[in-house]
């Protein structure tokens, strides 16, 4: 008797939306790590102002961007861009905020506050929660919710220890968390809305490096191979993970986006106890211990919905 051979049932092919979702993840693994460790690069570039540093890192990145738009030939998407009123007013405001953004995080860095950026952006998933609730119309299930609550337990507790309202954490907690929404809102590619934001501001960066350079006041090109090397790179190390973010930004929800950020204050809490010798108490370690907990209830939470997909 001839046997009908069987088909077998192969695992069925991911969703787009899912194939979106694991590409978003990987984005901001990317993303989260390199800024994790930005203390140690940025402290590296001592003896270099912060305005200064700023300055560099706007001018190169657009010049590091332009290369890949050219190579990738987008440049005719970049000219719509800039075509566009609505996309290009959103894009100037996500252009001040990750402006204001980097020059806080640089100051903390230089004034040895690396704690201080680890709270910072402890809190800005919580901001990145109540943005998705406010503007987007996310909602947290039960266990979601008990996550944050967490979250929100872990980042007073480190407010309380702190001494002082934490306004750098504050500020950069709030700028971060509004780029990452205004990105989502502006449908336009990862690289041309990045490229377009870098071209805005490039021209009052190359301004002020060149007033620095006539004044004698700029560390570029003054006789330290360190600095010469390390502000161009600058641009590289501050357009890729950017890049990555914003790719994030555009396929995850809110609430994702927000607990994915845990990863670079993780590193920089670690960089600033275990590299940077600054103070561990027993009131950091309980803060730890909650947000990390939070973390894994998110966790428990992701594991059980993609099981039932």
């Amino acid at each position: 008797m001839s046997l009908t051979p069987q088909k077998t049932t192969n695992s069925p092919l991911l969703s787009v939306e899912e194939s979106r979702t694991r590409q978003g993840i990987l984005f901001g693994l990317v993303a989260y790590t390199v800024w994790g460790s930005f203390p140690v690069f940025f402290k590296a570039l001592h003896g270099a102002a912060p305005l200064e540093i700023v300055a560099h890192r706007i001018f190169w990145s657009m010049v590091f961007l332009a290369v890949l738009v050219l190579l990738r030939r987008q440049l005719h998407a970049v000219k719509q861009t800039l075509r566009d009123r609505a996309c290009l007013l959103t894009l100037c405001g996500s252009t001040l905020l990750i402006a204001a953004n980097w020059l806080t995080f640089l100051y903390a860095i230089q004034r040895g506050e690396v704690l201080q950026s680890s709270l910072a952006y402890f809190i800005t998933p919580l901001i990145s929660v109540l943005l998705g609730f406010l503007f987007l119309r996310e909602r947290l299930n039960r266990l979601q919710t008990a996550s944050v609550a967490l979250a929100f337990m872990g980042v007073l507790n480190l407010s309380f220890h702190h001494g002082s309202f934490p306004w750098l954490s504050m500020i950069m907690a709030s700028t971060f968390g509004l780029y990452g929404l205004l990105r989502k809102l502006a449908r336009v590619d990862a690289m041309v809305g990045l490229t377009v934001e870098t071209l805005l501001l490039a021209p009052l960066a190359l301004l002020y490096i060149l007033v620095l350079k006539t004044q004698g006041s700029s560390v570029f090109l003054e006789g330290s191979l360190r600095l010469d090397l390390l502000l161009p790179l600058s641009g590289v190390v501050t357009a890729a993970p950017l890049l990555a973010f914003v790719g994030a930004a555009r396929r995850l929800r809110m609430a994702t986006i927000g607990f994915l950020q845990y990863i670079t204050p993780s590193l920089h809490f670690m960089l600033a106890v275990w590299l940077y010798r600054e103070p561990f108490s027993h009131g950091h370690l309980v803060s730890f211990l909650f947000i990390w907990s939070a973390l894994g209830l998110y966790s428990v939470n992701a594991v059980r919905a993609a099981k039932k997909s």
